[in-house]
């Protein structure tokens, strides 16, 4: 297989829920570009919709025009969030702030993610959450004011800490998060960008009381979980090069990459530069001998979104890889350790599942099979870029699940690669 080409992957996702939600809690307009229009964001606009936002239809370029900390209205219908997490743990944060009653909803599988999480620190600060019996959604949260809060992390969830924060914020408290893992920071970057009082140490997060942020444009960088499956696609490739341009390499962003480097892959970042308070560079892979490798706990918030890629990638590589440290993986869109393992064993690969992570063995030898994802976006993918290196092929049971992160993704897979 060679691989060829330059592509611009989708707006960072992570970023572009929050885009919305800082917009909308803001002070004036705030023009936003290249944002993620996938169904995730759709689910964050449409929450912020039914919660009095002026949020307009989502396009490469709009204007959000913000009602403030203290703009939320009481919603007339459920909350649907559809499959996204990110849009229930960080609206979680605005509701239990907001002087409101909101039920939130979401599809099967979001509806079994565990809530509690998030519903502990933000009953500490004095909100009321009902919760069904299974920890999961429908969750009804009754918001109202909030008072301080310093809250250790029971897990590593840069969505439980951006929904402290964000209580924190329109509440007026004050609110520190101390993290023994330090998870992705786009909150705390943007909500210092708009004038908030921010406080960043190595081990804890602390907004201090606000009674406003204000407007601020947001060029919306693209997603270093969606570039990853292009730089995985070069890794195991046998010739050629992928540039993708205009990528976030926030460091709190780019575990896998680093990862990929420690196993052998050639990966060059060119004209680094600083946007919106982000780190932005494009990145130019091309495909080395890939060894097998470790990750640690340490490694995993990182890099949590790409591991079951890491794995589908360790079958071409020399040698065992062994993930470990990330049983986060079992609460996401599917079990993610269970899944990827049993359909790396029904593709022909040698996987075994541990406790908290998931140990492969490389080979050289062709993969066949049907690919079970479960409607998981991130599975999808994952096995697409296994499928298209020389001598496999790889059905996958449910290919529109992408449109969740990556609507384009088939397209642009089929864009870089060549056999």
């Amino acid at each position: 297989m060679k691989v060829s080409g330059t592509l611009r992957v989708p707006g960072d996702k992570s970023i572009s829920h929050r885009a919305l939600i800082f917009g909308a809690l803001s002070e004036g307009e705030s023009r936003v570009t290249s944002i993620l229009q996938s169904a995730d964001v759709h689910s964050t606009a449409g929450v912020l919709r039914a919660l009095g936002a002026d949020i307009p239809g989502l396009s490469d370029d709009f204007v959000i025009r913000g009602r403030g900390l203290r703009g939320i209205a009481q919603p007339s219908r459920d909350l649907d969030c559809g499959n996204s997490g990110t849009t229930t743990r960080l609206m979680a944060g605005v509701v239990a702030a907001s002087p409101v009653r909101a039920t939130f909803v979401g599809d099967a599988s979001l509806s079994r993610r565990p809530m509690g999480r998030v519903a502990r620190p933000l009953e500490a600060m004095g909100a009321r959450f009902d919760l069904p019996p299974h920890g999961g959604l429908p969750m009804t949260i009754h918001g109202g004011t909030l008072h301080d809060i310093v809250w250790n992390s029971e897990v590593a969830s840069a969505q439980v800490k951006s929904a402290i924060l964000l209580a924190g914020l329109v509440s007026g408290v004050r609110a520190q998060v101390i993290e023994t893992n330090k998870t992705r920071d786009h909150t705390e970057r943007m909500l210092e960008a708009r004038g908030a009082s921010v406080h960043i140490a190595n081990d804890s997060v602390t907004i201090e009381a606000q009674s406003a942020i204000h407007a601020l444009d947001t060029a919306v960088p693209g997603d270093p979980s969606s570039a990853a499956f292009f730089a995985g696609l070069a890794a195991i490739a046998e010739e050629g090069e992928i540039r993708l341009e205009r990528v976030c390499v926030n460091a709190t962003r780019i575990g896998f990459i680093e990862q990929l480097r420690r196993m052998g892959v050639t990966i060059l970042e060119e004209e680094r530069r600083l946007e919106g308070g982000e780190w932005v560079a494009d990145l130019v892979i091309s495909p080395g001998a890939l060894r097998g490798g470790s990750v640690a706990e340490r490694d995993v918030p990182s890099m949590v979104d790409e591991l079951p890629l890491l794995a589908c990638l360790a079958t071409r590589a020399v040698g065992e890889t062994v993930i470990t440290g990330a049983s986060e993986l079992r609460v996401k869109e599917s079990d993610r350790i269970a899944a990827t393992v049993a359909n790396l064993r029904a593709i022909g690969a040698t996987a075994d599942e541990l406790p908290d992570g998931m140990r492969i063995q490389g080979s050289a030898g062709p993969l066949r099979g049907r690919i079970v994802t479960h409607g998981d976006h991130r599975l999808a993918m994952a096995f697409g870029i296994l499928g298209a290196a020389s001598g496999n092929s790889i059905e996958i049971d449910d290919v529109d699940c992408v449109t969740v992160s990556y609507p384009g993704f088939w397209r642009d897979l089929a864009q870089v690669c060549s056999a």
